[in-house]
């Protein structure tokens, strides 16, 4: 028994009763180690995360780990956001909608572990598949060192200064966010580090 999870079930406030559903389910797998990451309830298999439990403000939800290779027979799988590359999640908003569910939910569980099983990855974006702002292109184009710098960065970070830059509406951001960030790439850090 991890005693972090039964902290973590103890303290639920709001999602309660489904929180508890939700770890029944999943616990009726055999496969799945019961786990504490990221604050929350993870179930593994060997090892490698499967599935997730936790909750918001508007809904509690599972997250599949490798979702975008699950097949979405119900039509429940939800990208939380355009970045999210792997993960995907099944949403709920009251314990009826997951004893309704629970079927499907348990055809998840089971397409989410053989995944593993099998050693399959998701295909991830690559860092080429990210536009390189025109600010940016100019700034590597003349300045020779954060050329090298950045391109010596690991693919991860390369992709979230280029998803950082990215988003900046304006060119006047575009422009302070890489000078900003100018000294920490020739540093060899990332965005975060």
């Amino acid at each position: 028994m991890n005693e972090q999870v039964e902290r973590f079930f103890e303290k639920t406030g709001k999602w309660s009763e489904e929180f508890q559903l939700l770890r029944e389910i999943i616990r009726e797998n055999k496969s799945l180690e019961e786990d504490y990451k990221w604050m929350h309830p993870c179930y593994t298999f060997q090892g490698k995360n499967v599935v997730l439990i936790h909750g918001f403000k508007e809904y509690c939800a599972l997250l599949f780990h490798k979702g975008a290779s699950l097949k979405d027979t119900a039509g429940l799988l939800i990208q939380q956001t355009e970045n999210v590359q792997s993960a995907r999640q099944i949403r709920f908003t009251n314990a009826q909608q997951i004893i309704r569910l629970k079927p499907a939910i348990n055809d998840y569980i089971n397409q989410a572990v053989e995944i593993e099983k099998s050693g399959k990855k998701v295909a991830m974006k690559k860092v080429t598949d990210y536009p390189i702002p025109e600010e940016f292109q100019r700034a590597l184009t003349e300045d020779e060192a954060l050329a090298k710098a950045f391109h010596s960065l690991t693919p991860g970070r390369q992709k979230g200064y280029l998803f950082y830059f990215n988003q900046a509406k304006q060119p006047k951001t575009r422009e302070a966010r890489i000078e900003k960030y100018y000294q920490h790439i020739l540093d060899g850090k990332g965005i975060d580090d």
